[in-house]
């Protein structure tokens, strides 16, 4: 069974829409965070150098599904896990919970890319993330 990285933020007033809930575009940034703490949390980073490449991850899907609202001030708990770990890309579950409630879920998918010859160019996922991250993987490549 893999492992759930967990992380939390408050709701801030900026997040908010004329309504007082949180702006549907604000999950999107959420998740990004998440992801970049998860990534820092075991070592890693969005944007590396390896191999003389630099590699960075573009997005090439998101989605969210709307479940509850939440308003300023609340605590959103963000849990993310590893859907899958393809051989030139990753895909990210996030689901997001407030007060015991389900708030939202969502994806994110990024494709590795080389990114130093002005234009991405997809690119097999450094083993150095592979490893790092199989311990979220809900199915660890072999």
């Amino acid at each position: 069974m893999s492992q759930i990285f967990k992380t939390k933020r408050r709701v801030e007033f900026r997040d908010t829409d004329a309504a007082g809930i949180v702006h549907f575009s604000v999950f999107f940034n959420y998740m990004e965070q998440a992801e970049h703490e998860m990534l820092r949390a075991v070592g890693l980073g969005v944007m590396l150098e390896t191999g003389g490449q630099h590699i960075g991850f573009p997005r090439v899907h998101a989605e969210c599904n709307y479940r509850s609202p939440i308003k300023f001030e609340q605590v959103v708990e963000i849990e993310i896990e590893v859907q899958r770990i393809g051989d030139k890309s990753i895909t990210y579950g996030f689901m997001f919970q407030c007060e015991g409630r389900l708030v939202a879920d969502g994806v994110i998918a990024a494709a590795c890319c080389e990114l130093s010859g002005g234009r991405p160019v997809s690119t097999p996922v450094p083993m150095a993330f592979v490893e790092a991250l199989k311990p979220y993987c809900v199915d660890p490549p072999a």
